[in-house]
Protein backbone atom coordinates (compact mmCIF):
# COMPACT_ATOMS: atom_id res chain seq x y z
CA UNK A 1 0.00 0.00 0.00
CA UNK A 2 1.42 3.49 -0.55
CA UNK A 3 1.99 6.01 1.82
CA UNK A 4 0.03 9.66 2.03
CA UNK A 5 1.41 11.06 -0.72
CA UNK A 6 3.14 8.81 -2.53
CA UNK A 7 1.81 8.76 -5.84
CA UNK A 8 2.27 12.59 -5.67
CA UNK A 9 5.68 12.51 -5.75
CA UNK A 10 7.70 12.37 -9.12
CA UNK A 11 9.87 8.92 -9.54
CA UNK A 12 13.47 9.03 -7.84
CA UNK A 13 16.12 10.09 -10.92
CA UNK A 14 18.76 7.40 -11.25
CA UNK A 15 22.27 8.54 -11.81
CA UNK A 16 23.65 11.36 -10.58
CA UNK A 17 22.14 12.87 -7.57
CA UNK A 18 19.55 15.35 -7.63
CA UNK A 19 21.68 18.17 -6.19
CA UNK A 20 24.44 17.51 -8.97
CA UNK A 21 22.61 17.66 -11.86
CA UNK A 22 23.09 21.68 -12.58
CA UNK A 23 26.75 21.45 -11.98
CA UNK A 24 27.06 18.75 -14.81
CA UNK A 25 25.31 20.54 -17.25
CA UNK A 26 27.62 22.01 -20.22
CA UNK A 27 27.33 25.69 -20.20
CA UNK A 28 28.78 28.64 -21.47
CA UNK A 29 29.11 31.48 -19.18
CA UNK A 30 31.62 34.07 -17.84
CA UNK A 31 34.28 34.99 -19.46
CA UNK A 32 33.53 31.55 -21.62
CA UNK A 33 30.99 33.27 -22.98
CA UNK A 34 32.80 36.51 -23.95
CA UNK A 35 35.07 34.18 -25.66
CA UNK A 36 32.23 32.92 -27.63
CA UNK A 37 31.06 35.58 -29.01
CA UNK A 38 34.29 37.35 -30.29
CA UNK A 39 35.17 34.09 -31.35
CA UNK A 40 31.97 33.78 -33.59
CA UNK A 41 32.42 36.02 -36.44
CA UNK A 42 35.77 33.86 -37.00
CA UNK A 43 33.54 30.30 -37.06
CA UNK A 44 31.43 31.07 -39.43
CA UNK A 45 32.49 28.90 -42.37
CA UNK A 46 31.58 25.33 -42.79
CA UNK A 47 29.59 24.72 -39.56
CA UNK A 48 32.60 25.30 -37.38
CA UNK A 49 30.24 27.37 -34.76
CA UNK A 50 28.74 24.65 -34.21
CA UNK A 51 31.62 22.51 -34.25
CA UNK A 52 33.24 24.13 -32.03
CA UNK A 53 30.44 23.97 -29.61
CA UNK A 54 30.25 20.54 -29.96
CA UNK A 55 34.24 20.79 -29.17
CA UNK A 56 33.58 22.65 -26.09
CA UNK A 57 31.08 19.90 -25.03
CA UNK A 58 33.04 16.96 -24.97
CA UNK A 59 36.36 18.78 -23.97
CA UNK A 60 34.20 19.47 -20.91
CA UNK A 61 32.89 15.97 -20.52
CA UNK A 62 37.22 14.95 -21.05
CA UNK A 63 38.07 17.19 -18.19
CA UNK A 64 36.12 15.09 -15.85
CA UNK A 65 38.41 12.20 -16.69
CA UNK A 66 41.42 13.59 -17.12
CA UNK A 67 42.68 15.67 -13.99
CA UNK A 68 45.64 16.78 -15.35
CA UNK A 69 44.42 19.14 -17.47
CA UNK A 70 43.35 22.79 -16.89
CA UNK A 71 39.73 24.03 -17.94
CA UNK A 72 41.40 27.20 -17.85
CA UNK A 73 43.44 26.35 -20.86
CA UNK A 74 41.18 23.85 -22.50
CA UNK A 75 37.95 25.58 -22.91
CA UNK A 76 39.17 28.85 -24.11
CA UNK A 77 41.16 26.80 -26.50
CA UNK A 78 38.51 24.35 -27.74
CA UNK A 79 36.04 27.44 -28.71
CA UNK A 80 38.73 29.17 -31.00
CA UNK A 81 40.83 26.27 -32.06
CA UNK A 82 39.43 26.33 -35.76
CA UNK A 83 38.84 30.34 -35.94
CA UNK A 84 41.80 30.51 -38.27
CA UNK A 85 39.91 28.79 -41.54
CA UNK A 86 38.64 32.27 -41.83
CA UNK A 87 41.81 33.06 -43.24
CA UNK A 88 41.58 30.25 -46.16
CA UNK A 89 39.55 30.51 -50.12
CA UNK A 90 36.47 28.67 -49.14
CA UNK A 91 37.37 26.56 -52.01
CA UNK A 92 40.83 25.36 -50.45
CA UNK A 93 38.91 23.94 -47.14
CA UNK A 94 37.48 20.85 -48.27
CA UNK A 95 40.54 19.98 -50.39
CA UNK A 96 42.37 20.53 -46.88
CA UNK A 97 39.82 18.51 -44.69
CA UNK A 98 39.60 15.74 -47.43
CA UNK A 99 43.42 15.36 -47.64
CA UNK A 100 45.40 17.03 -45.06
CA UNK A 101 48.86 15.54 -46.05
CA UNK A 102 48.57 16.94 -49.56
CA UNK A 103 47.56 20.23 -48.17
CA UNK A 104 49.52 20.43 -45.29
CA UNK A 105 50.36 24.33 -45.79
CA UNK A 106 46.98 25.04 -46.26
CA UNK A 107 46.09 23.51 -43.21
CA UNK A 108 48.68 25.21 -41.29
CA UNK A 109 47.49 28.45 -42.15
CA UNK A 110 44.30 28.01 -40.18
CA UNK A 111 46.81 27.00 -37.40
CA UNK A 112 49.17 29.94 -37.40
CA UNK A 113 46.07 32.28 -38.15
CA UNK A 114 43.92 30.60 -35.64
CA UNK A 115 46.39 31.36 -32.83
CA UNK A 116 46.81 34.78 -33.65
CA UNK A 117 43.16 35.44 -33.55
CA UNK A 118 42.99 33.36 -30.84
CA UNK A 119 45.77 35.43 -28.92
CA UNK A 120 44.18 38.65 -29.50
CA UNK A 121 40.50 37.88 -28.30
CA UNK A 122 42.33 36.73 -25.25
CA UNK A 123 44.32 39.30 -24.86
CA UNK A 124 41.18 42.16 -25.10
CA UNK A 125 39.53 39.88 -22.97
CA UNK A 126 42.14 40.70 -20.50
CA UNK A 127 43.04 37.24 -20.06
CA UNK A 128 46.23 35.94 -18.29
CA UNK A 129 49.30 35.81 -20.48
CA UNK A 130 50.97 33.04 -19.70
CA UNK A 131 47.31 31.19 -20.08
CA UNK A 132 47.04 33.25 -23.21
CA UNK A 133 50.54 32.02 -24.40
CA UNK A 134 49.35 27.93 -23.79
CA UNK A 135 46.13 28.59 -26.16
CA UNK A 136 47.87 29.70 -28.67
CA UNK A 137 50.51 27.09 -29.25
CA UNK A 138 47.65 24.36 -28.88
CA UNK A 139 45.63 26.54 -31.61
CA UNK A 140 49.19 26.22 -33.39
CA UNK A 141 49.77 23.01 -34.42
CA UNK A 142 46.51 20.93 -33.10
CA UNK A 143 46.04 19.29 -36.74
CA UNK A 144 49.53 18.86 -37.71
CA UNK A 145 51.41 18.31 -34.78
CA UNK A 146 52.88 14.70 -34.02
CA UNK A 147 52.76 14.68 -30.46
CA UNK A 148 50.81 16.39 -27.66
CA UNK A 149 52.00 19.38 -25.71
CA UNK A 150 50.49 17.84 -22.38
CA UNK A 151 47.34 17.11 -21.16
CA UNK A 152 46.05 19.93 -21.89
CA UNK A 153 46.83 19.93 -25.65
CA UNK A 154 45.76 16.09 -25.52
CA UNK A 155 42.19 17.20 -24.25
CA UNK A 156 41.61 19.45 -27.01
CA UNK A 157 42.40 17.68 -29.99
CA UNK A 158 40.89 14.31 -28.59
CA UNK A 159 37.43 16.31 -28.48
CA UNK A 160 37.75 18.39 -31.92
CA UNK A 161 38.68 14.02 -33.35
CA UNK A 162 35.42 13.00 -31.31
CA UNK A 163 33.29 15.25 -32.78
CA UNK A 164 33.66 13.66 -35.81
CA UNK A 165 31.56 10.54 -34.17
CA UNK A 166 28.59 12.65 -32.87
CA UNK A 167 25.24 12.86 -34.74
CA UNK A 168 26.20 16.41 -35.80
CA UNK A 169 29.34 15.86 -36.88
CA UNK A 170 28.59 12.73 -39.60
CA UNK A 171 25.81 14.63 -40.69
CA UNK A 172 28.36 17.54 -41.51
CA UNK A 173 30.71 14.91 -43.04
CA UNK A 174 28.42 13.25 -45.43
CA UNK A 175 27.18 16.46 -46.54
CA UNK A 176 30.03 17.44 -47.36
CA UNK A 177 31.72 14.62 -49.38
CA UNK A 178 28.42 13.28 -50.64
CA UNK A 179 27.95 10.10 -48.61
CA UNK A 180 25.77 8.31 -47.23
CA UNK A 181 25.55 7.42 -43.50
CA UNK A 182 27.47 4.05 -43.58
CA UNK A 183 29.92 5.61 -45.69
CA UNK A 184 30.53 8.89 -43.23
CA UNK A 185 30.57 6.26 -40.35
CA UNK A 186 33.17 4.33 -42.22
CA UNK A 187 35.52 7.20 -42.85
CA UNK A 188 35.39 8.44 -40.08
CA UNK A 189 36.05 5.19 -37.89
CA UNK A 190 38.90 5.31 -40.41
CA UNK A 191 40.43 8.70 -39.40
CA UNK A 192 39.62 8.59 -35.16
CA UNK A 193 40.10 5.10 -34.04
CA UNK A 194 44.00 5.49 -33.67
CA UNK A 195 44.34 9.43 -32.97
CA UNK A 196 42.80 9.72 -29.99
CA UNK A 197 45.25 10.05 -26.81
CA UNK A 198 43.59 9.73 -23.75
CA UNK A 199 41.95 6.49 -22.72
CA UNK A 200 38.76 8.82 -21.44
CA UNK A 201 38.16 9.71 -25.39
CA UNK A 202 38.91 6.28 -26.42
CA UNK A 203 36.03 5.37 -24.57
CA UNK A 204 33.53 8.02 -25.60
CA UNK A 205 34.70 6.98 -29.31
CA UNK A 206 33.93 3.17 -28.97
CA UNK A 207 30.38 4.42 -27.34
CA UNK A 208 29.45 7.16 -30.23
CA UNK A 209 30.81 4.93 -32.64
CA UNK A 210 28.49 2.07 -31.39
CA UNK A 211 25.57 4.49 -31.40
CA UNK A 212 26.09 5.46 -34.73
CA UNK A 213 26.12 1.66 -36.07
CA UNK A 214 23.18 1.04 -34.44
CA UNK A 215 21.85 3.76 -36.26
CA UNK A 216 23.02 2.72 -39.87
CA UNK A 217 21.98 -1.09 -39.02
CA UNK A 218 18.94 -2.89 -40.48
CA UNK A 219 17.59 -3.63 -37.98
CA UNK A 220 17.02 -0.05 -36.74
CA UNK A 221 16.47 1.41 -39.88
CA UNK A 222 13.19 -0.46 -40.35
CA UNK A 223 11.89 1.64 -37.30
CA UNK A 224 11.17 5.37 -37.32
CA UNK A 225 14.10 7.39 -38.62
CA UNK A 226 17.25 8.25 -36.66
CA UNK A 227 17.48 11.78 -35.66
CA UNK A 228 20.44 13.77 -37.79
CA UNK A 229 21.55 17.15 -38.48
Amino acid sequence: MLHDGAADRPPPRVGLPTECWPQRMVRLSGILEDVWERALPHLDVRSNDAHALYTFGLASALLDEVPQARPDVVLPAALLHDTGWTAVAPDQILAAVADPVSNRETVRTHEREGARIAARILADLGYPPELTAEIAAIVDGHDTRDHTLGPDDAVVRDADKLWRLTPHGLWTIASWFGLDATQALRLVSERVGDQLYTPAARAMAAALGAVAAIDVSPQRLTLDPPASG
